[in-house]
């Protein structure tokens, strides 16, 4: 398989990786554990290397599956784990940010040993902290790689000004934002920030959480386990509203002979040479689907179709609830 470098820190990964947080929450009842060890190992198999998680996904139980999948096989793959969220805060108030530098080495601490491992590949703020100056977290987050217990620092939601501060105490390797054809938000400042510093973009739901696949209607029901059930963009009217950025991109992949999700990923892929998109899946399926995306080449008239659709279409619905929404682009 082809590779990427996450912007020069030397890291380098395959062109996608593998969102594993519908592996074991969020997207319903989780599939069966042994069932996703095989996925993850398929995935391997298959020439992934880049995988995506976090102590939150759970918690922990997302951590502990690839902890048991990767131990046998641990120097094929490069894991990606996040700090940043007070897992002990009453859930009812809200999500609530913890990045305080003893909270930072006591969650690596466990990562570590949850992940099976003597050292966490990329290891990124989940969610910008207002309490803690970002040059605190850099901080923490560069005596853990000086001890080589990480090896890169990323961040998740950051703004600007954040990703600069940050990157003036320890090189930051990788951003971790939401950026897919109907979250472009990221491109008026975000990625040109990033290729003046030399840093990697890693877009999570680059298929909008399902949606961009196809598979998801203005009739579809979520389960009440199922988070998105309650995200604005999610909503009966305004999953009908954005159906029309599907029905557009379908009709330009039917000709490529390609699936709306593999036009969607490639699309990404054609952006930068430094981005990675990590979609996620529990389904063999789907994953070799996605794959697809890598050898599918769009060219300029191609570019030009999806942009042209993709402007045509004003997507309806926020992202998160609002708090959580708040946590975001700080």
């Amino acid at each position: 398989m082809q590779t990427r470098s996450l912007g020069t820190s030397g890291l380098t990964v395959s062109p996608l990786g593998l969102g594993c947080m519908g592996m074991t929450w969020a997207y319903g009842a989780a599939p069966d554990k042994a069932e996703m060890v095989s996925l993850l190992r398929s995935a391997v198999e298959r020439g992934v290397t880049f995988f995506d998680t976090a102590e939150v996904y759970g918690p922990f139980t997302n951590e502990e599956l690839l902890g048991e999948a990767f131990e046998p096989i641990r120097d094929a793959v490069v894991i990606a784990t996040k700090f940043g969220f007070d897992l002990k805060a009453d859930p009812a108030q809200g999500p609530r940010a913890n990045s305080r530098p003893e909270n930072i080495r006591a969650v690596a601490e466990a990562s570590l040993k949850r992940l099976r491992t003597d050292r966490i590949d990329l290891l990124y703020q989940h969610r910008v902290d207002p309490e803690v100056p970002i040059e605190d977290v850099a901080g923490a987050v560069g005596e853990l790689i000086r001890e080589g217990k990480v090896k890169h620092f990323g961040l998740s939601e950051a703004g600007a000004a954040t990703i600069r501060r940050a990157h003036a105490v320890q090189p930051v390797t990788a951003l971790q934002s939401e950026y897919s054809l109907w979250q472009r938000e990221p491109e008026a400042e975000i990625l040109p920030l990033l290729e003046q510093l030399g840093i990697g973009f890693v877009p999570y739901s680059p298929l909008g959480r399902g949606f961009l696949t196809g598979a998801i209607t203005a009739e579809t029901v979520f389960d009440k386990t199922d988070f998105r059930a309650r995200l604005p963009r999610f909503q009966q009217e305004a999953m009908a509203a954005n159906q029309a950025l599907v029905d557009l991109l379908a009709r330009i992949a039917d000709p490529l002979g390609a699936t709306v999700a593999q036009v969607a990923l490639a699309w990404l892929l054609a952006q930068r040479d430094w981005i990675v998109p990590i979609p996620g899946t529990t389904k063999l399926s789907r994953l070799e689907e996605n794959l697809g995306a890598i050898d599918l080449v769009l060219d300029a008239g191609d570019l030009a179709a999806i942009e042209e659709a993709a402007s045509a279409v004003a997507i309806v619905g926020a992202r998160y609830q609002p708090a959580m929404e708040a946590m975001t682009g700080r």
